[in-house]
């Protein structure tokens, strides 16, 4: 090794000792007879200096510049006083340099270290974007997270299997990546959406308990926590139910969470997704904001004001409010924007009350609807939201689902503009979640795949009644982001038969996609249930970032696409003809062509 420990790794301990690193220079600066450089490697960041009692190797330092990749030989010894950096591992010692070596150097740097540079630039520049410290540390914190959880899972029986990358293409809720057979003409693999099959199939297998920290590749519109290649902690037991799946994923991540963080998570609390839908509008509530949605139909069916009577008086309807604390010193133009806010939602506007003297009542209030309320109706609205002096009530009334996307969505973003969320962890378990979805044509749709199984129904009466089947399915949700989900499987041939028929799954493509599941759950399939954590998304909020992609070495961009390597790209017209594909060329090219 041409090292005898890492930059970051030099301390007091250190003192007195004869030291060889190698890294990058971070800075450096020659203040005249003597030179300082700061070195800096994935583990941190360590001052040395050169002096007149080296002359050779302070003149080779006199011309280092920014990322020069060096070895330097140096003496450890203590800051003088008054020069102690307490911010930094290594701020109590400096070294004193005696040999410095260039191994290569570095053109000006295309990324600025003193301004925010773009994430094109950083994703064009990845391999000078991860030497940055913040990003080092990023992908270390990753790396023991990986092996936490892979020894954690190895100390509990569970297996590492892998499963295959080429497969079948299964409808699993988004687009699948295509990947073209040269032996079989005009046939496709599929990129697994996840394992989830091939899982099942291990669990027929008898091998019982399952994990893979694998790659999974999803064809879906992009956003923060969403890439089209990410990497899940996937995990299937056979013979345990989903409250034992539950309480041993909660110990993985509560064990965790102390080893990484040293934070105690406590005990999971668990909230049914009617609940959750009806006090926070999101099947991810988010427990570190105190309001919540609180119901006011019965308040308002018999009001002047269409608006709200309308929706109070249908069952498919609701009129839900936030009381936000100390909102009423919002503008009517902060209003106005958050009426923007919600019309995305498709809400059709937003109704307000500003409360300014509880006491006083319908009089204590301001508000354009007022005058549609009665004293009493006031008075009840403020009691049953807990309203203070300086609230604002921001209603919502529309049908279920929108109001509780939309002002869901609200109670999120005012209490982030207010500065109303806490500085604390708070997970929780999500339960019972309805087993389909219709939708706009009437069909259903599974809401989380259609191998769930329905909590206490045989298949005869599911199929008699699914609308409000409720499903035995579970996620995993830490400060309003859903970390993992799972369920238990289904395990009978006639079970899995009726959801794909209420599906509108016939039976010849059920037979075509999922012949083999069918066929192996003839043969004495166990029962089994499992979960899938989102890694990039786990270690996303561990670090406190704001996007998976400052936790992925060589993310895409938000389209997709990778600066770095310029792909996706054009395929070689030979490639192309060998796999007998056409390529149906765009306007844009055949101009360019033209």
């Amino acid at each position: 090794m041409m090292r005898t420990m890492y930059c970051g790794e030099v301390t007091e301990a250190n003192i007195g000792q004869e030291v060889e690193l190698v890294g990058w220079i971070n800075k450096q600066r020659d203040l005249g007879g003597v030179t300082f450089l700061d070195i800096r490697d994935r583990e941190g960041i360590v001052q040395v200096f050169f002096d007149g009692d080296t002359p050779e190797a302070t003149a080779i330092a006199a011309t280092v510049r920014n990322e020069f990749c060096i070895k330097m030989k140096g003496l450890v010894r203590a800051r003088p006083e008054g020069q102690v950096n307490k911010n930094m591992t290594t701020g109590g010692i400096e070294i004193c340099g005696l040999e410095l070596e260039i191994l290569n150097r570095a053109k000006p740097s295309p990324l600025d270290s003193n301004q925010t540079n773009s994430e094109e630039q950083r994703l064009r520049y990845r391999y000078l974007d991860l030497r940055r410290p913040e990003m080092a540390e990023r992908m270390v914190f990753r790396s023991k997270v990986s092996s936490f959880v892979r020894r954690f899972l190895d100390d509990n029986g569970f297996l590492d299997v892998e499963t295959p990358i080429l497969t079948k293409a299964t409808p699993e809720g988004a687009r699948d990546y295509l990947v073209p057979s040269r032996t079989h003409k005009g046939q496709f693999f599929a990129l697994p959406q996840s394992p989830q099959l091939f899982k099942q199939l291990l669990m027929m297998s008898g091998l019982d308990k399952y994990y893979q920290i694998v790659k999974c590749f999803r064809d879906e519109d992009l956003r923060a926590d969403r890439q089209p290649e990410f990497t899940q902690i996937d995990i299937e037991t056979s013979f345990m139910t989903g409250d034992q799946v539950m309480e041993k994923t909660e110990e993985m991540i509560v064990n965790l969470f102390k080893e990484m963080l040293d934070v105690d998570l406590g005990s999971f609390p668990k909230m049914t997704y009617a609940e959750a839908m009806r006090r926070f509008g999101s099947d991810k509530p988010d427990l570190r904001i105190d309001f919540e949605l609180v119901d006011v139909a019965d308040l308002l069916k018999e009001v002047e004001f269409n608006v709200f009577s309308g929706p109070a008086n249908d069952e498919a309807s609701r009129v839900a409010v936030i009381c936000v604390p100390g909102g009423a010193k919002l503008s009517r133009k902060n209003i106005d924007e958050y009426g923007k806010f919600v019309n995305i939602y498709g809400a059709k506007g937003l109704a307000w009350m500003k409360v300014n003297e509880v006491a006083k009542g319908l009089e204590g209030v301001q508000s354009p609807i007022a005058k549609f309320l009665s004293e009493e109706i006031v008075a009840e609205i403020l009691k049953r939201t807990d309203a203070k002096d300086g609230d604002i009530i921001l209603f919502g009334a529309d049908k279920a689902n929108v109001v509780a996307e939309a002002i869901g969505a609200l109670r999120l973003k005012v209490a982030e503009d207010l500065g109303l969320i806490k500085d604390q962890w708070k997970p929780l378990w999500v339960i019972e979640f309805p087993m389909f979805e219709p939708l706009e044509d009437g069909a259903l749709t599974p809401l989380h795949h259609p191998f769930t199984a329905p909590i206490n129904m045989t298949a005869a009466e599911l199929e008699a009644s699914p609308v409000g089947a409720i499903s035995d399915a579970y996620d995993m949700v830490l400060n309003g982001c859903e970390l993992g989900g799972g369920s238990v499987r289904i395990h009978k041939q006639d079970m899995q038969a009726a959801i794909f028929r209420i599906l509108n799954i016939s039976d010849e493509e059920a037979q075509d996609k999922f012949g083999f599941l069918l066929e192996a759950l003839q043969y004495g399939a166990p029962p089994h249930a499992g979960l899938a954590f989102g890694l990039d998304r786990l270690v996303m909020l561990m670090t406190g970032t704001s996007s998976i992609r400052e936790v992925i070495a060589f993310p895409k961009t938000a389209s997709a696409a990778c600066p770095l390597t310029n792909a996706p790209g054009f395929a070689n017209p030979a490639a192309l003809a060998e796999l007998n594909i056409a390529v149906v060329k765009t306007e844009k090219e055949e101009t360019k062509e033209g």
